[in-house]
C-alpha cells in the first residue's frame, strides 16, 4: 500500500490511500474459503457450492468488507507514525469515479491540524488585577441584614414607611416573575416607595423600571432581568403584595454572635464587622480571579493571531452526534464554538509550553480541599482524615468528577501562570467599582 499526504494549505491536508490486491488479497479468499461450508445457492446442498458461485455471490462484499478494514488501520497507523495532531477525525471524500474493480484502489481522506503558533504569555497589555475591598456601607448592610434575618417579624395590617414588603414582581410581555422582599431604602427615588404606603396584602403596585434603581444591575437581582435588557428598560412592572412586616432587629450579643459563627469565635460588635469583611473579601477574591482569568483569555484569544481548518471542521461538524446538521446549521455551530476551540488550543500551549501537568495527586489535592470547604458550610469544622478521604475516594471514582475537577485544577494552574506571566496592574476597588468594571462600564 502507498499512503501520501497532500498538503490544502497550512491546515487542512488530504491523505491518499493507494490498495492494490496483494493488500486484502490472501484476506479474502481466506474469507471465501470460510464461507463455502456455510454458503446456500439454490440448486446445490448446502456445503457443496462450488467456489466460483461462492465467490460471485459473496465476494464482492466480502471484498468491501476487507479492504475497509485495511484502509481503517492503515490509517490509524499513519496518523500516529505521522504524529499528526488532528481536529476532528479524518473524513473520506467522495470520489465518483471509484471503481471496486480497478487494480488499484484509491481512497482519499481530509483530515484538519492543529494550527502552529507561537504564544506570548509576556505581551504587553492593560490587563487589571482588581483587589475588591469590602467598604464600611457594604459591612454596615450586612450586620442590618443580620438583625433583620434573626430579629422578629412583626405582621402589619397595611405598609408604613418603615416596614418591610414581600411579593411578586411580574411583566409578562419580559418573563419577569420574581417574589422579593423590598424597603424604603430599596429605590432610587425614596418617593418611589410612597407608592406602597397604606397598600394591603393582595394590593398591587405598579412601578416603570427605568430608573428605579441607584444601579440599574439591581434589576438582575430584584426581577431576574438579564444583562442584556438592563440598559434603558422601560417598562411598568406589577408588585403583589403578599406579606407586610416590620422587623425587630435583633440585639447584638454574645447569643447572636455564637449563632453566627459558633460558640466563642467572636464576642463584639468590632470582631462582627471584621469577620463580615474577611468573608465579603474572600468571596470577592474568587470572583475578582474569575473576572482576571476571563480577561486574560478574550486578550489572548485577541492577540494570539492562528488559521484554523475552519471549512474542514463545517464539514465535520456534519457527520458528528446523534443528529447530522445541515450546512447552515453547522455554520452556526461553528461560528458559536469557534473562540472556545481557539482557547482550547491556546490553553494547552500555554500548559506545554510552562510544562504544567496535572497529576493524581494535583486532583486528589484539590477535591480534599473542596470537600473540606463544602462540609464547614454544614458545619461540620473538624472532619476526620478517614471520613473525608472516604468521600473523596467515591467522587473520583465517578468519571464525569473527575473529568470536571480536572477541568476546575487546569483553571486553578493556568490562572496562578497568567497572574505570573501577564503582569497585571493590580487595582483596588469596592463591591459597586468591580460589579461596573465587570460588565465593561
Amino acid at each position: 500500500m502507498d499512503i501520501k499526504r497532500v498538503a490544502t494549505d497550512a491546515v487542512t491536508e488530504t491523505i491518499v490511500m493507494t490498495v492494490v490486491q496483494m493488500d486484502y488479497k490472501g484476506q479474502v479468499a481466506k474469507r471465501i474459503n470460510e464461507k463455502m461450508p456455510l454458503a446456500t445457492v439454490k440448486g446445490f446442498r448446502k456445503g457443496a457450492v462450488p467456489k466460483d458461485l461462492v465467490e460471485k455471490q459473496y465476494g464482492k462484499a466480502i471484498k468491501q468488507e476487507e479492504v475497509q478494514k485495511v484502509v481503517d488501520l492503515a490509517l490509524e497507523r499513519f496518523v500516529q507514525s505521522e504524529r499528526l495532531n488532528l481536529l476532528g477525525t479524518p473524513l473520506p471524500k467522495v470520489n465518483e469515479d471509484f471503481s471496486w474493480d480497478a487494480e488499484e484502489l484509491v481512497f482519499e481522506y481530509e483530515i484538519g491540524l492543529v494550527p502552529n503558533f507561537t504564544l506570548d504569555l509576556d505581551a504587553k497589555n492593560d490587563i487589571v488585577k482588581y483587589v475588591v475591598t469590602a467598604d464600611d456601607k457594604l459591612i454596615d448592610g450586612q450586620v442590618e441584614r443580620i438583625q433583620k434575618q434573626f430579629g422578629t417579624a412583626i405582621p402589619q395590617e397595611v405598609v408604613a414607611a418603615d416596614s418591610d414588603v414581600t411579593g411578586t414582581f411580574t411583566n409578562e410581555e419580559k418573563g419577569i416573575n420574581n417574589a422579593t422582599t423590598i424597603a424604603a431604602d430599596l429605590f432610587k427615588d425614596k418617593a418611589t416607595f410612597d407608592l406602597f404606603i397604606g397598600k394591603k396584602v393582595g394590593d398591587v403596585v405598579t412601578v416603570n423600571t427605568k430608573g428605579l434603581f441607584e444601579d440599574d444591575h439591581q434589576l438582575m437581582d430584584v426581577m431576574k432581568v438579564s444583562h442584556d435588557d438592563v440598559h434603558g428598560l422601560d417598562v411598568d412592572v406589577n408588585f403583589t403584595i403578599e406579606a407586610i412586616n416590620t422587623a425587630e432587629l435583633a440585639e447584638l450579643n454574645q447569643e447572636l454572635f455564637d449563632k453566627l459563627f459558633g460558640a466563642g469565635t467572636i464576642s463584639s460588635l468590632e470582631e462582627l464587622k471584621a469577620k463580615i469583611k474577611e468573608d465579603a473579601e474572600t468571596q470577592f477574591a474568587q470572583q475578582a480571579d474569575q473576572k482576571l482569568l476571563g480577561d486574560v483569555t478574550e486578550f489572548l484569544i485577541e492577540s494570539t493571531k492562528f488559521d484554523l481548518p475552519a471549512e474542514f471542521l463545517k464539514k465535520w461538524l456534519q457527520t458528528v452526534g446523534e443528529k447530522k446538521l445541515s450546512p447552515e446549521e453547522a455554520e452556526v455551530e461553528y461560528a458559536r464554538s469557534e473562540k472556545g476551540l481557539r482557547f482550547q488550543l491556546i490553553e494547552g500551549r500555554a500548559m506545554a509550553q510552562s510544562d504544567i501537568k496535572i497529576t493524581f495527586e494535583d486532583l486528589k489535592t484539590f477535591t480534599t480541599k473542596n470537600i473540606c470547604q463544602q462540609m464547614a458550610q454544614f458545619g461540620q469544622t473538624n472532619p476526620t482524615d478517614e471520613e473525608v478521604q472516604g468521600i473523596v475516594a467515591r467522587v473520583l471514582s465517578n468519571q464525569d468528577e473527575v473529568k470536571r475537577l480536572s477541568d476546575q485544577v487546569v483553571a486553578e494552574k493556568l490562572l496562578e501562570l497568567f497572574k505570573e506571566k501577564a503582569n497585571p496592574t493590580t487595582k483596588e476597588v469596592t463591591y459597586e467599582e468591580f460589579i461596573a468594571a465587570s460588565y465593561g462600564e
